[in-house]
């Protein structure tokens, strides 16, 4: 089985491999709202372990002996496969009494709890190290997993004998997953020459302060709502919507990203339908020219959001130094927004020129990931033990 937990919504997953490839699939979503994010954090694992028994019942399994693999998308300190301390909660997560505690034993815990289900959680992984896995099945020159949905990061493979940290027994390993955490990129500053103004007003909104600096330039938590701020600071200098602004987009968090790709779409067809059907449903008055500057701000944000993920892309190229490489993705920017794969093929090569790459869409990789984490951890368990 597999649980991916990262966002606003989850899902449950059971997976059946044949050759390290996924050959069947049942899944459920769950929506984990706001009060269960940033509540008590018991209460938040007791709710993921009532949805993996209601999968479990309703998918005719409770009565078997699972192993799982738990895709926990978030900053942890990961000890071993089936070890993962929080350090520090990001996105629209802030449940208390997680931070400092092993979260794989808060899961396995509250399934005990419920009694009903026989899940034993084997493996715990991140979001990106569970689209490498499902990239790897999809292509064996798989060496980088990147999401780029809510949020953003990215694991690559490392040859071993550059990793000087390592708390485990080694097996002779040659290379090993490097979890990047790049989210957190310019925490510490170094990027402050690209942050402008209103990056700076997100970045006060926001519910992780002075954190995950990198995120809040490319993920999808983040860019309708630096589109947002862009365009109330043009109304309100008059340069916009002649200075009138509704009730609507002035309420933090309504322009969605997903608003973005749309308008996005409209300006790759040259067409205006989608931007003026979403400037209606906020109540705007606008003219031509209204229309064509909200096309132009979705753009610069898109344009520089795609051009800075590429950078990362590109210095990891360098660092494998490998001939042929493909990044496997996974997230909703990726997938919906019309240009940002497109920008990402050219900024990469211009920025790695000497090395050849394509990417990857891994739909569902993380939850698939999992599936696939789990597998080999307990065939690990067999070889070792």
């Amino acid at each position: 089985m597999g649980l991916d937990l990262g966002g606003t919504n989850f899902r449950v997953l059971h997976v059946k491999l044949k050759n390290g490839v996924v050959v069947s699939q049942k899944f459920n979503n769950y929506d984990v709202d706001t009060e269960t994010r940033q509540g008590e954090g018991t209460a938040l694992f007791d709710f993921l372990a009532d949805c993996v028994s209601d999968f479990a019942h309703k998918e005719g399994v409770a009565d078997k002996v699972l192993t799982l693999g738990f895709t926990f998308s978030f900053p942890m300190h990961q000890k071993s496969l089936h070890n993962g301390i929080l350090t520090q909660w990001t996105k629209s997560f802030s449940a208390t009494g997680v931070i400092g505690h092993d979260v794989v034993v808060m899961l396995q815990e509250a399934l005990e709890r419920r009694g009903d289900v026989n899940v034993r959680v084997n493996a715990i992984l991140n979001d990106t190290t569970g689209t490498l896995l499902q990239g790897c099945a999809m292509d064996q020159r798989t060496r980088v997993g990147l999401i780029l949905g809510t949020g953003s990061n990215a694991a690559y493979l490392e040859r071993a004998d550059r990793v000087c940290h390592w708390e485990s027994e080694r097996h002779g390993e040659k290379e090993i997953v490097i979890d990047i955490e790049w989210g957190a990129f310019g925490d510490n500053g170094t990027i402050d020459f690209c942050k402008s103004h209103f990056d700076r007003q997100l970045d006060n909104g926001s519910l992780h302060i002075n954190s995950f600096s990198f995120e809040k330039y490319i993920s999808g938590l983040y860019l309708g709502e630096l589109v947002r701020i862009v365009l109330l600071h043009l109304a309100n200098n008059r340069l916009l919507f002649n200075g009138i602004l509704s009730k609507k987009i002035q309420v933090k968090d309504s322009f969605l990203s997903s608003y973005v790709s749309r308008i996005e779409k409209d300006t790759v067809d040259t067409q205006s339908h989608e931007t003026e059907s979403i400037l209606q449903q906020f109540d705007l008055t606008y003219n031509d020219d209204d229309v064509n500057v909200l096309k132009y701000v979705c753009e610069l944000i898109s344009l520089r959001a795609s051009l800075l993920v590429s950078a990362c892309c590109a210095r990891l190229l360098k660092q494998m130094d490998k001939p042929d490489v493909t990044f496997a993705v996974d997230g909703s920017v990726f997938k919906f927004h019309p240009r940002y794969r497109k920008w990402m093929e050219i900024f990469i090569g211009l920025l790695a020129p000497n090395y050849k790459f394509q990417l990857l869409l891994a739909e569902d990789g993380s939850g698939k990931g999992a599936a696939i984490a789990s597998a080999i951890a307990s065939r690990l368990e067999k070889t070792y033990h």
